[in-house]
């Protein structure tokens, strides 16, 4: 899971937790709101997302700058225009919002500081590592929102999209590498993703934890037969991205893909899944 799928990235998207106090909505509530919420704020990247997605746009009182990022967020483009917030409890408390959806962890001092006993309603998200958990994410933030017709909508548009999508892998090896060598593992959604595609993850091949540092004299020993990446790392940009492109790492084909479709639980795994399946398709149809 996703920053630039590095470390940062990865923080950020491994955790969709709600901190803030107040009656949580359930995962997999039984009712709808009696009055969808006008006053949104929303304090994670994953759920900037999903609220910008189902919720109307006069809904939305507060998003993370993170929201308007288009290489962290796949609802960059919507972000523009509404309002972001600073991260700041005092700004919050002015906007009196009716629906808090998520919180990074490590604001959590400072957010309980100011807003802990405000009885606001909250939203708590589990962190999406599997297509399941993203149709569950979907469900409970349209109801959340007051739109659980367009959250049925979406899973609809969703499945209907995965269903016909070809496993092109046929169990070859691929690794998702990063800048300065960071891999990602099992039990993450990059993982999901290479599954659905008939991939076997490198990381479960070496026994390598969800993130880990995979040097290069390593990753070339292992010959993944394929290498997935973030589509910024095409070219090189800094340093973390200059050792992805060393000419012993030249002759593994590429797959890439926007961080932005992987970083959180979305419908952009749809965008991921049917590039990846392209992509691979492509490369076999070029060396027969």
């Amino acid at each position: 899971m996703g920053r630039s799928m590095s470390r940062k990235a990865f923080l950020a998207s491994a955790c969709l937790c709600i901190v803030v106090a107040g009656a949580a909505v359930a995962s997999r509530p039984a009712a709808k709101p009696v009055r969808p919420p006008q006053r949104i704020v929303s304090l994670n990247l994953c759920a900037d997302q999903l609220v910008m997605a189902l919720a109307d746009r006069g809904q939305i009182a507060g998003l993370t700058r993170n929201a308007a990022d288009k290489e962290m967020s796949a609802e960059a483009a919507q972000a523009r225009g509404l309002p972001m917030l600073t991260n700041s409890a005092e700004q919050i408390l002015a906007i009196r919002p009716d629906l808090v959806a998520g919180v990074p962890a490590r604001r959590r001092s400072v957010m309980l500081g100011g807003i802990k006993g405000q009885g606001y309603r909250t939203l708590d998200l589990q962190s999406a590592d599997r297509l399941a958990d993203i149709y569950v994410s979907i469900r409970t933030t349209a109801l959340a929102v007051g739109h659980a017709d367009r959250g049925e909508a979406m899973v609809a548009r969703m499945q209907k999209e995965l269903a016909g999508l070809p496993r092109p892998g046929r169990g070859r090896v691929a690794a998702y590498y990063q800048r300065r060598g960071y891999m990602t593992g099992t039990g993450t959604l990059i993982d999901d993703l290479m599954q659905r595609m008939g991939l076997v993850n490198l990381a479960a091949k070496l026994g390598k934890p969800p993130l880990a540092q995979v040097s290069l004299e390593e990753m070339v020993a292992a010959r993944p037969d394929f290498l997935i990446m973030e589509s910024a790392t095409d070219r090189v940009t800094d340093q973390g991205s200059e050792m992805l492109h060393h000419p012993a790492l030249r002759g593994i084909p590429r797959i890439s893909i926007p961080q932005a479709w992987t970083v959180c639980g979305t419908q952009a795994y749809t965008l991921a899944a049917r590039s990846m399946a392209r992509q691979i398709i492509q490369w076999d149809s070029t060396h027969r």
